[in-house]
């Protein structure tokens, strides 16, 4: 890695708005991963002070948006090419690299500390290892070296229910670990979707993702075989005391839906894909987001029925 891509030389033509330093914390990212931690911890069977709680989902989402600051530091070179990321703080020269950086690693110092005093040392230790797996694992090692980045990477973004579980426990347990595994396998589907046609942007940046290395083919058998380990995994889940007959419907109809999208994606070609405009694939991409968030959203329902009924 060159020295150019630890700091890209990019122009900062004036000051950034608030809105700008926001885009860089990468909001989009951050609400899943607050959705999910959330989730963690409400699912967990002990009650948890409400300062407590709130402290710990807060420092989990700065430590996600931390971790898209470093994000967006690291990849300003890649980012400024690709179509869907120039637009972005440091790529389009409003915030400059080296503050992205100072922002991102104040971010991560003050969210493992606080979760360390306010919650526990090893929801602290997580938060911190999500952080370090997401920026030195993925960004720096992964993403420009290895079509599996995706695959890999993923365990950074699926983390974040067993930190929020942490937090609340002390502990680890099954249904945490099947809730990281989840997101885990959800992953690699949902981006390789999206690869499929944003591909031009991939290989403008150099990114090996699978669409560049291997073709659309391998992409397509990589996306119905990630769709269908999904099912025993999110099933797996549904048998675990966290969750009950809401969540065991609402994955049996997601992961059929899911399944048939995909099967869709598969048993075209990109000929096909290119005449409608990538339908399929688009269909597919948007039903992944529902799939993982009504997944988490069954566990929270079941969990909110959990404290009525035992109240």
């Amino acid at each position: 890695m060159s020295d150019a891509s630890l700091s890209p030389s990019l122009s900062v033509p004036g000051e950034a708005g608030m809105g700008d330093y926001w885009e860089l914390l990468k909001p989009r990212v951050m609400s899943l991963v607050v959705f999910t931690a959330l989730v963690g911890l409400v699912a967990a069977p002990v009650g948890v002070h409400p300062f407590v709680a709130f402290v710990s989902i807060l420092c989990i989402a700065v430590g996600g948006g931390a971790s898209g600051a470093l994000n967006m530091w690291w990849d300003a070179d890649i980012d400024s090419v690709m179509n869907r990321t120039k637009g972005r703080p440091v790529p389009s020269g409003r915030v400059a690299p080296e503050e992205a950086k100072a922002i991102g690693l104040a971010l991560s110092g003050f969210s493992v500390m606080l979760l360390g005093l306010a919650a526990n040392w090893l929801a602290a230790g997580l938060l911190a290892f999500t952080i370090f797996f997401y920026v030195v694992v993925y960004t720096v090692w992964l993403k420009r070296r290895t079509p599996q980045n995706i695959v890999i990477g993923g365990l950074a973004g699926a983390l974040p229910p067993l930190v929020g579980w942490v937090a609340a426990t002390g502990q680890f347990a099954w249904a945490p670990v099947l809730m990281v595994l989840l997101v885990f396998m959800w992953t690699p589907p949902h981006f390789w979707a999206l690869a499929l046609f944003v591909r031009g942007d991939y290989g403008l940046a150099r990114v090996p993702m699978l669409t560049e290395t291997h073709g659309d083919r391998v992409t397509r058998n990589h996306i119905l075989a990630y769709a269908v380990l999904l099912v025993p995994v999110s099933l797996a889940l549904g048998l675990t005391p966290v969750a009950g007959p809401v969540y065991l419907a609402a994955s049996v109809v997601l992961n059929l839906l899911f399944l048939g999208a995909c099967w869709q994606v598969w048993r075209r070609d990109r000929a096909a894909a290119e005449a409608d405009r990538f339908a399929a694939e688009k269909r597919a991409f948007k039903l992944s987001l529902l799939y993982l968030f009504l997944h988490f959203g069954a566990l929270l329902a079941e969990a909110g029925l959990g404290t009525i009924l035992g109240a």
